[in-house]
């Protein structure tokens, strides 16, 4: 599996070793930034190049870490075919794929522990969409709101 892997100066630690874990694990790592150290850096900026790698299908999921979290996800969301949610659970890190199709998980660098971090991440890239009628039939409504709002 294709993983794509963004974080602003918020989680920029936690991703440098985020891509030495997961690249142990077997899986293809592009890292789309920051690649240095910035307190400045702004985590619209960071999220652009991972959203549309997702958008363009040459990543089949993401990661990105901003200090809470929250900003990744608005900004990713913005990207057609992108769905990012902030998860803070383990629930919430298999349900979102299973149910929702989700590809990004977002997470709070400056919110929860490393460890956590690093479950809510394996348990995101073990999930796989059901695919159930209810579910495709929501993720279509998903798809048409996205197609509205590029009208």
């Amino acid at each position: 599996m294709k993983i794509g892997i963004a974080a602003d100066h918020a989680g920029f630690e936690q991703k440098k070793f985020l891509v030495k874990c997961l690249e142990k694990m077997g899986f293809e790592i592009s890292d789309y930034g920051a690649l240095k150290y910035d307190a400045n850096d702004d985590y619209p900026d960071i999220i652009i190049p991972l959203a549309l790698a997702i958008s363009r299908g040459k990543v089949e999921k993401g990661i990105a870490i901003c200090e809470s979290g929250v900003g990744v996800s608005i900004a990713a969301n913005k990207f057609t075919g992108v769905r990012a949610a902030l998860i803070t659970e383990v629930y919430f890190a298999h349900q979102g794929v299973e149910h929702d199709n989700m590809n990004m998980i977002c997470l709070g660098g400056s919110t929860i522990d490393f460890m956590l971090m690093w479950d809510l991440i394996q348990i995101f890239l073990r999930a796989r969409y059901a695919g159930e009628e209810r579910f495709k039939r929501r993720l279509d409504k998903v798809i048409k709101l996205e197609q509205w709002k590029n009208s």
